[in-house]
Order: C-alpha cells, then structure tokens, then sequence
C-alpha cells in the first residue's frame, strides 16, 4: 500500500512538493512546512509522524534532505 502522502525530491530551489493522494498541498522547505500542511489537511499533532513510512514517502531523500540540484 503506497503512503497517502508523498514528499517529492528537492528542485533546484531546495523545495520539495508535497502531495496527499494525488492532490499537490504545496511546496515544503523544511520539515515544519511538512507538518504544516499535514494539519491543514486534518491531521493532528499527535497523528503527524514524519518518520512513518505508512504515512509519508519521501522521494530523493528524508526529512533531513531540503538541497536540490
């Protein structure tokens, strides 16, 4: 089963788009931008894990990752 969220690669600028099942949330620059987003879309504190791979994929690095090429 793939996560319903996916943080796509870093660009060039170093920000990552976040989608949730399909639908683009936004660019994310770093991890709090992440969480920010999670809430937004309903997610509570104590629900946003953003080490949890049954939650998020992350694509072209973790959440330690926000440099692109």
């Amino acid at each position: 089963m793939t996560p319903p969220i996916v943080v796509h690669p870093p660009d060039a600028d170093g920000g990552r788009r976040v989608m949730a099942h399909a639908e683009f949330l936004g660019r994310a620059f770093r991890r709090e931008d992440v969480a920010a987003f999670l809430r937004h879309v309903g997610l509570s504190d104590d629900e946003i894990q953003l080490d949890d791979p049954n939650l998020i994929e992350w694509r072209g690095g973790g959440p330690d990752v926000w440099h692109g090429g």
